[in-house]
């Protein structure tokens, strides 16, 4: 971290123990994402209800290039769970961030596209041809919102590709809107 990290207590005093807990956590923040800037951790006790308690709500506040991250769980009970459930959430967070600036996130490749070629109302089935000339069979339990009967021959559909009985077909089949 750029900054020195801040522990803010708000209704009660913090102890040694739970600043030094909160320290320990926060310099693990670092492997997950080393360009932290600043960490602002604030802790309060909101609800006292007779039932319950106290409890207790920690939330982080980070400062990352370009970026501002605040953590915050439900609250809990025991101040050290609490602390220890916002400490994982944050770094979970902070691993999703560096995956996304690396490009290691998976990038869903969008569904192809094809023209409805032949349609057989009567017998509930129809045949797409693909940009690269492929005939793929489709029923009209595949078509998406039951629009099997909306299908005209040229329509434009996106579909997604399974291997079938007898060669491929088109499941989730939906019609392009424009």
């Amino acid at each position: 971290m750029k900054l020195p990290l801040q522990v803010v207590s708000r209704d009660f005093e913090l102890t040694d123990a739970i600043r030094a807990e909160i320290s320990k956590k926060a310099d693990k923040l670092d492997k997950f994402y080393d360009g932290i800037m600043r960490c602002r951790v604030v802790l309060e006790t909101p609800h006292r209800h007779k039932q319950e308690g106290i409890l207790y709500n920690v939330r982080i506040e980070m400062t990352i290039p370009g970026n501002e991250i605040v953590i915050k769980r439900e609250p809990h009970e025991d101040l050290y769970v609490a602390i220890r459930q916002t400490f994982d959430a944050a770094g979970r967070k902070l691993e999703d961030y560096a995956r996304k600036q690396r490009g290691d996130v998976k990038r869903h490749d969008e569904a192809p596209v094809a023209r409805v070629s032949s349609l057989f109302p009567d017998k509930g089935y129809g045949f797409l041809t693909t940009s690269d000339g492929r005939e793929i069979y489709f029923h009209r339990n595949s078509v998406l919102n039951n629009n099997f009967k909306g299908l005209k021959v040229g329509t434009e559909v996106r579909f997604a590709e399974e291997e079938g009985d007898k060669g491929p077909q088109a499941s989730s089949v939906a019609v392009t809107r424009l």
